[in-house]
């Protein structure tokens, strides 16, 4: 088999085609077939830096991952990062090419992007024996159909079969099936070859008169029946739909090793950009991982963690009215730990100058790290490797605001001074023997009995989830009937549901 495909679209955002995606992957590799995983147009805050020097959606990272190769460009050739509800930073091939209102996107430019991202998937079908597409939103929002280039754009010009990915959990999902079906075209019908049920709970044998009525009405079977699985804390794409207040982070059901448990809490920044930064935290036995919004939940946190976001000016003034800085400022005179990442590194710093992102000019940040932040045009996106509380450090970096660091002791790119600590590098903590040296580091300051799991690997974790979902592929999905689409596409002859595309 060469260049065999697949698109796995959805319902709804959110339905569950990063997850579908990835276990198809990890299902096909195991199978020894090689795989490649794509999205042709992504929009998302969570980001990755590949080893060129490419930024895409870390989901993409993750199902590269599941495929077991190396994420490039190629997989994401567009991604599109939100700045406010109305504009968003569009990157090509892996680097930014300008700042787009969502009607001056649509109204033209994604059109224009359509061979780039053709050309993409065209060259993945000739280096891989299957290539897994992943769509966006919803393939029958018939506003957007004419400049479309991730959903059945894509699959109609790739002749791509297509499979429908619904969340049960959320209700609804017999009506979401047929209306997406009957909102298509009759040519993009004919590429749909049929659902896929996702998140199930209980006995799957009570859907039978519903799949098989759907089937009645549609003429397409449904692939599967996924369980709904619990605990999986894959990286999710978009940061704009992540919970705020009282979210726990998925994190391994297991006991301390010390007396006491580790209280993470970490501010909810608007626009907040790879959140993921703290999946390594929640990893760890002992350790409580949650997203806050009040200054009172500060209060019994061991470990503050300010993460990245798209706007870094706009996160200073939500911490400032929510009561946070101050929270914040008090934390760091009583000596209890704080972590800025990026964006949040930026934030705890005395100065910064923006006339790029926010173009708001000189803001004062909150001058609790000695460092000043000039924003530049040129991205940063680098892959550093170093070393911090004497462990190697692995981690990516992607931003605008270059750092100047005017004292405090080292610590990776940028600086700590008593128990707050800043740094632009993503992924850190995903090294295993520096987040055990961090998190002693914070339990001391804490003063917690808190030990660190001396053998958590947060790479093998990763690992066991992603051959959780190819497992829950393997074995609830119709594994035969889902490699003769990718290897022959839809099948001749299924029937048109009207009323079709308006």
């Amino acid at each position: 088999m060469r260049g065999g495909g697949l698109l796995v679209a959805g319902t709804t955002s959110d339905a569950g085609k990063s997850v579908v995606t990835a276990g198809i992957c990890r299902w096909l590799v195991r199978q020894g077939i090689k795989v490649a995983p794509f999205k042709g147009q992504n929009m998302s805050l969570n980001s990755f830096v590949t080893r060129e020097g490419a930024e895409i959606g870390r989901a993409q990272a993750m199902q590269a991952q599941a495929a077991r190769v190396e994420p490039t460009a190629l997989m994401n050739p567009v991604l599109l990062k939100p700045g406010s509800d109305r504009s968003s930073q569009v990157v090509l091939m892996g680097k930014p090419v300008g700042e787009l209102s969502a009607r001056g996107y649509h109204g033209g430019r994604q059109k224009e992007l359509f061979e780039p991202v053709l050309a993409c998937l065209e060259e993945l079908r000739g280096t891989y024996d299957a290539v897994i597409c992943e769509g966006a939103g919803s393939p029958a929002e018939i506003n957007l159909r004419r400049t479309d280039i991730v959903n059945m754009g894509i699959a109609r010009a790739a002749k791509l079969p297509v499979v429908v990915v619904g969340d049960i959990d959320r209700g609804g999902v017999f009506a979401q099936f047929f209306g997406t079906t009957a909102l298509l075209s009759p040519e993009d019908q004919s590429l749909v070859a049929g659902y896929l049920v996702n998140k199930f709970r209980g006995d799957a044998t009570l859907l039978e008169p519903g799949l098989d009525m759907l089937h009645g009405l549609t003429g397409r079977r449904t692939f599967g029946v996924l369980p709904y699985a619990h605990g999986l804390g894959i990286d999710e794409e978009d940061g704009l739909r992540v919970s705020l207040r009282g979210t726990v982070r998925e994190s391994v059901v297991a006991p301390p090793l010390g007396a006491d448990v580790l209280r993470v809490a970490v501010c909810a920044v608007p626009l907040m950009s790879n959140f993921t930064d703290v999946d390594a935290l929640a990893a760890e036995p002992g350790v409580v991982v949650r997203f806050v919004d009040r200054p009172e939940e500060l209060v019994d946190a061991d470990l503050v963690v300010v993460p990245g976001t798209r706007g870094t000016v706009k996160a200073l003034a939500w911490l400032r009215e929510r009561g946070l800085a101050d929270a914040l400022a008090r934390r760091a005179a009583e000596g209890r730990p704080v972590l800025g990442i990026c964006g949040g590194f930026q934030a705890l710093g005395e100065r910064i100058e923006d006339e790029v992102e926010s173009k708001a000019g000189v803001v004062d940040g909150l001058g609790l790290l000695p460092v000043r932040v000039r924003f530049g045009v040129e991205k940063t996106l680098a892959r550093p490797v170093g070393e911090a509380l004497g462990e190697r450090v692995e981690g990516y970096e992607i931003h605008h605001g270059v750092a100047t660091v005017d004292g405090g002791e080292p610590f990776l790119d940028g600086c700590r001074v008593g128990s707050v600590w800043g740094t632009h590098w993503h992924g850190s903590l995903e090294s295993d023997g520096f987040r055990r040296a961090f998190l002693r580091e914070v339990a001391a300051a804490a003063g917690r009995r808190f030990v660190p799991a001396p053998d958590t690997s947060f790479g093998a974790l990763r690992e066991e989830q992603l051959d959780r979902l190819g497992d829950l592929i393997e074995e609830h999905a119709d594994t035969d009937a889902l490699l003769r689409l990718i290897e022959e596409g839809a099948p001749a002859g299924l029937p048109f549901v009207p009323p079709g595309a308006p």
